[in-house]
């Protein structure tokens, strides 16, 4: 057993999600968290700058004698995990495997679609580990980048939402998609819509979700588990490079409570 914290980082908010499932899956773990707020977003950065943020984002988590690390973001899992997992001794699990897998067991007709930013589109990530895992799958990428203002505005259950998704989501439907990946950490709070859109026979893949129970099963095979007592409670601290109160507005949508104690740090000279 190991009651150090779990270390998560993402290049912003978006994270919240893959956070939400570690806390609902894993109950008794505390956890902190870390949304490179002042550099978001990765998706346009190059890939040697991608890799060095996350370098600097995993070396502040390093700092606070945490036990495993989750890379919850899209771009940064894509550009800069195998990097890192070369580079630290620590576990490292980022959120692309765990979708990919997912969507290969979802499956029926073998097309799959996935959404997201269009840095994770554009990187292929997903769509190569799909294919790596599977060549005889169709893997169809559509970026949708104002799904991140949406949800940031509070509107993912909107009509602005709705039309929006239709425009984006044209191409998966006529390709007769059977599975969707939600590639980028903002798209789960839009499922509501999204289902809406494409119909009862897609199946909507949460990497967020599938990323827990992975974080989960490793922490059993190494021992790692909290072993808290019943009555303890977890903590769960957030550190931000830019702007507390944004996050803290937008953050609570996310994880559907108020956030609090969030502390900015300077993690440009790590």
């Amino acid at each position: 057993m190991d009651n150090r914290p779990i270390g998560v980082f993402d290049s912003g908010i978006g994270g919240l999600t893959v956070l939400k499932e570690i806390m609902e899956q894993l109950p008794d773990e505390d956890i902190i968290y870390f949304g490179d707020t002042a550099r978001i977003p990765y998706g346009t950065r190059s890939k040697e700058t991608v890799i060095k943020y996350s370098f600097q984002c995993i070396k502040f988590l390093l700092s606070k004698n945490i036990k495993a690390i989750v890379v919850a973001c899209n771009t940064a899992s894509a550009i800069a995990l195998d990097e890192a997992v070369k580079a630290f001794d620590i576990p490292i699990i980022g959120v692309i495997e765990p979708g990919a897998k997912a969507a290969l067991s979802s499956t029926k007709n073998k097309k799959i679609g996935v959404i997201g930013t269009s840095g994770t589109i554009n990187s292929e990530a997903y769509q190569t580990r799909i294919r790596n895992m599977d060549k005889s799958m169709e893997v169809i990428g559509v970026s949708c980048p104002l799904f991140v203002q949406i949800v940031e505005e509070g509107w993912e259950d909107t009509d602005i939402a709705k039309m929006t998704a239709e425009k984006y989501l044209l191409d998966l439907k006529e390709h007769n998609v059977d599975t969707l990946v939600l590639g980028c950490t903002h798209y789960p709070i839009l499922r509501y819509t999204l289902s809406k859109v494409m119909g009862d026979n897609v199946t909507l893949v949460n990497p967020a979700f599938e990323t827990a129970k992975a974080v989960k099963e490793m922490l059993r095979e190494k021992n790692l588990l909290n072993n808290k007592k019943i009555e303890e409670k977890p903590t769960y601290s957030f550190y931000v490079s830019d702007d507390p109160e944004k996050f803290r507005r937008i953050g609570g949508n996310f994880l559907r409570k108020e956030i609090r104690n969030i502390q900015k740090v300077d993690i440009e000279n790590l």
